[in-house]
């Protein structure tokens, strides 16, 4: 799964005293905080060299969470029903990211900052993760994958259309291409027509560029790790209910595989392994954090049969492929 870009530096030191408690948007707040996605401290690691190669291997570490969320949804779905799963996996998730806030005596965003959080949580903490989780009920991970391969794109035009920026016509032509490579994909696997599953996955990733796009916005002003933990704190009064009474309707077989799934999607796919990959970005900066993204759905085609045994048909890995290229032009397009 992709992310948000990584926190810009706070301007501005003139910032008045606060008598012990940190102001939301002061640079203490938005960038001084000793955590995860604010990159390392000037002078440490020993130099520039050694930065970039833990920025790189950090990075690399999150596409490599990302890429097992479908397999371990799929897992998940073993013992809970869609609707409990996103339920507790989100719950969870909140509970991890509440205890850092509270541990960093972090101070509550800004109130003009909430709307944002709030597209941030209605597309990365539920939108996405239940429209994807109800289409793995029907769809394969290794078709899930090559269609939720085109979230980079999706992402960078919503992006360009929410800042107002006019990218290239090579980085439209590819966003275009990457688009009809799968569509086509969907429709042939599909028998000549689109599914249920297939509709979930295209609102998934509307919603969740939406929330990339606003999280994007909002890494500007806050360290990105925070961006994602008040979204899922955001959250709470929502998924707790809604745990409680899908976990009551829905019946539950714990296995190793669905305790194992639900604690990487709570614990790594929607916390950790955005920590891991703001850090790396914050280190070596976009665009080379995007290059290692590009293998993402390809990745989670390999752990689609190691770990679940599908069988891929030729379509899968040549989509996912074209859809590679496709977005690597962009990212060299995008001026």
């Amino acid at each position: 799964m992709t992310t948000a870009p990584p926190p810009s530096a706070t301007a501005g030191t003139g910032a008045a005293p606060t008598h012990g408690r940190v102001a939301p948007d002061s640079p203490a707040a938005t960038a001084g905080t000793p955590v995860p996605g604010d990159g390392p401290a000037p002078g440490r690691g020993g130099g520039a060299r050694e930065r970039a190669r833990g920025g790189l291997l950090q990075a690399g570490l999150g596409v490599v969470v990302f890429s097992l969320t479908f397999p371990a949804t799929a897992w998940g779905l073993e013992g809970f029903g869609p609707w409990a799963l996103v339920g507790v996996r989100s719950v969870l998730a909140a509970v991890i990211a509440g205890g850092c806030l509270l541990a960093l005596r972090v101070a509550p965003p800004a109130r003009r900052h909430w709307p944002g959080l709030a597209v941030v949580a209605l597309g990365v903490v539920l939108g996405f993760p239940l429209l994807t989780t109800l289409a793995l009920e029907t769809s394969t991970t290794a078709h899930a994958a090559v269609v939720v391969g085109l979230l980079p794109l999706t992402t960078a035009l919503l992006s360009a259309l929410r800042v107002g920026a006019r990218p290239s016509r090579t980085f439209w032509a590819a966003a275009l291409a990457g688009a009809a490579a799968v569509v086509a994909f969907t429709v042939q696997q599909s028998g000549g027509a689109l599914t249920a599953a297939d509709a979930y996955l295209f609102g998934a990733l509307l919603v969740c560029a939406a929330g990339y796009t606003e999280g994007g916005r909002l890494a500007r002003v806050m360290p990105g790790w925070q961006v994602i933990a008040w979204a899922l704190v955001l959250c709470l009064p929502v998924t707790v209910p809604g745990a409680v009474t899908a976990l009551a309707y829905e019946p539950v077989h714990l296995g190793a595989h669905s305790v194992a799934g639900v604690l990487w999607l709570a614990a790594g796919s929607q916390f950790l392994g955005m920590v891991v990959w703001y850090r790396g970005m914050a280190s070596i900066g976009i665009p080379k954090a995007s290059q290692l993204q590009l293998a993402q759905p390809l990745l989670t085609l390999v752990w689609s049969v190691l770990l679940l045994g599908e069988l891929l048909t030729p379509a899968a890995p040549v989509t996912a492929a074209a859809v590679l290229v496709c977005i690597a032009v962009t990212q060299r397009a995008r001026g």
